[in-house]
């Protein structure tokens, strides 16, 4: 039996029945509303894998926010700390301290005698990870508010088009039952429903992974000037 026989009775019996298929609604849709369909489709599998794959990198750098936050404040001292993690590849608040401590230790080491100076440099390589840390964690983060607020009317644009379609179907045919009227707006609004299903959950992923990024920004700067105080006391002792 030919394959495009048993689709084609498949589509049948469920229209018998009374049942929406939303495979005879893209199939019988114009070929630009098809197009749209299509890129409202692949707009949404793309989001989700952004999503999932924002939902561990958060959790992860929470986790090893937490984590590293324990160590720092246990008593053990800087430097053991630093030789534990230094070895390491460095996530978050970790990344940031490793960073700082390197800064501080080639100063120190290089017999600097301009002390004063060495603060400024340590607070530069930690604004510099801040900024590479959230970069890293926000990347992508664009896409998803772009579909959140494109996705609609790229929808809607499809919804217009085939309903201008289904009206110069209506004109050729001179028949405005409802048996032909229906499927051509069944399938212009059908594009619609692909934009929304795109378009929410992406504006709700982008305003909660926003906000998951600015409370680690604040946590790290509130870090950042934890540490820069450590520093400052260190170059008092010294001189």
């Amino acid at each position: 039996m030919n394959p495009t026989d048993v689709v084609k009775g498949v589509i049948s019996t469920a229209a018998g029945n009374g049942q929406v298929s939303f495979l005879e609604l893209f199939l019988q849709a114009h070929i630009v509303v098809k197009l749209v369909m299509i890129g409202l489709i692949l707009a949404s599998v793309w989001s989700w894998a952004i999503i999932v794959e924002k939902i561990f990198a958060f959790r992860r750098a929470r986790v090893e926010a937490d984590r590293f936050e324990q160590l720092f404040w246990s008593g053990q001292s800087l430097e053991e700390l630093y030789t534990g993690l230094s070895g390491n590849r460095t996530f978050s608040m970790a990344a940031l301290f490793v960073a700082a401590m390197r800064e501080w230790k080639r100063s120190v080491e290089g017999n600097i005698r301009a002390l004063g100076g060495i603060q400024l440099r340590v607070e530069k390589v930690m604004d510099v990870t801040i900024s590479r840390e959230m970069e890293r964690l926000d990347r992508r983060l664009l896409f998803l508010a772009t579909v959140g607020s494109t996705a609609p009317f790229v929808g809607l644009f499809g919804t217009v088009w085939g309903i201008m379609s289904s009206f110069q179907a209506i004109a050729t045919s001179k028949n405005t039952s409802l048996a032909v009227v229906a499927p051509g707006i069944a399938e212009a609004l059908f594009a619609t429903a692909l934009g929304l299903l795109a378009a929410i959950p992406a504006v709700i992923a982008y305003n909660k992974f926003s906000a998951d990024s600015s409370r680690l920004s604040q946590r790290l700067d509130a870090f950042a000037d934890e540490f820069s105080a450590i520093v400052s006391r260190q170059i008092d002792v010294r001189t």
